[in-house]
C-alpha cells in the first residue's frame, strides 16, 4: 500500500501540530517548573532560604500532579480546558493538560539537577556576601545549566509521546491522525509512517538536547 499525496499532507500537518503544541507546551512548562524547581531546592532543610512548610506543601502537590496518568489527567480536566481555550478538542486544547503534566515533571528534574552542586560552591558565595537571588542567577543554575538543558530535552521527549496520548481524546497531532487513519480506517501503513515520524523527531530533539548540554559543560 502507498501513501497517497493527500495523506502525505496530513502527515505534515499532524507534525506541525504536535510540534506547535509541544514547543508551547515545553516553553510554559519551563517558564513555570524551573522557578518551582529552584523553590523546591533553596527552601528544603540547611539551604539558603530553609522553609520545611513551604517546601512540604510544594512537594505534596508535585507529586500528586506527577502520579496522576496523564490520560486520565486529560480528562479530569476538561472543564478547566474549556474555561481556559474554550474547547477541549483541538491542538490548543491539548497544550493545557501537556503544559499541567510537564511543570511538575521539570520541576522535579530541575530540583534533582541542583542537588547536584556541591554545596561548598553556595557557601563559598555566601561568604563573599552573595545574596539568595545572586546565588541563585550566578551560581547554582550557570553551573547547573547543562544539567537543566539535558531535563528539558527529556521534558520535549515525554511531551511527543503525551502528545501522540493526546489524539486519544482528539488533541490533533500524530496521534490523531494514528487512531482516526490508521486504527479506525485500517491503514497500517499511516500507523507506520506516524511511528517513524515521532522515532525522528525524538532522535532529532535527543541529538540537539545532547549536543547543547556538551557545549554548556565547561568541565
Amino acid at each position: 500500500m502507498v501513501i497517497s499525496q493527500d495523506m502525505i499532507m496530513l502527515l505534515l500537518k499532524a507534525l506541525y501540530e504536535t510540534t506547535y503544541m509541544v514547543f508551547v507546551s515545553t516553553v510554559i512548562s519551563g517558564l513555570i517548573g524551573i522557578p518551582l524547581g529552584v523553590i523546591l531546592i533553596v527552601t528544603d532543610k540547611n539551604h539558603i532560604l530553609e522553609s520545611l512548610h513551604i517546601n512540604r506543601c510544594l512537594g505534596l502537590m508535585v507529586n500528586a500532579a506527577r502520579s496522576t496518568p496523564f490520560i486520565i489527567l486529560m480528562v479530569a480536566i476538561i472543564p478547566f480546558t474549556r474555561m481556559v481555550v474554550g474547547s477541549s478538542i483541538g491542538t490548543v486544547a491539548a497544550m493545557v493538560p501537556l503544559t499541567i503534566a510537564a511543570i511538575p515533571f521539570v520541576a522535579r528534574l530541575v530540583e534533582t539537577s541542583l542537588k547536584e552542586l556541591e554545596y561548598g560552591v553556595i557557601e563559598a558565595a555566601q561568604a563573599m556576601g552573595a545574596t539568595p537571588w545572586q546565588i541563585i542567577t550566578r551560581v547554582m543554575l550557570p553551573e547547573t545549566m547543562p544539567s537543566i538543558v539535558a531535563a528539558l530535552t527529556n521534558t520535549i521527549i515525554n511531551l511527543i509521546g503525551y502528545s501522540a496520548m493526546a489524539g486519544a481524546i482528539g488533541g490533533g497531532g500524530l496521534g490523531d491522525l494514528a487512531i482516526r487513519y490508521g486504527y479506525q480506517r485500517f491503514q497500517p501503513m499511516v500507523m507506520l509512517a506516524t511511528v517513524i515520524i515521532l522515532i525522528i523527531q525524538v532522535q532529532l530533539v535527543q541529538s540537539v538536547g545532547d549536543y547543547i548540554a556538551r557545549s554548556l559543560n565547561k568541565k
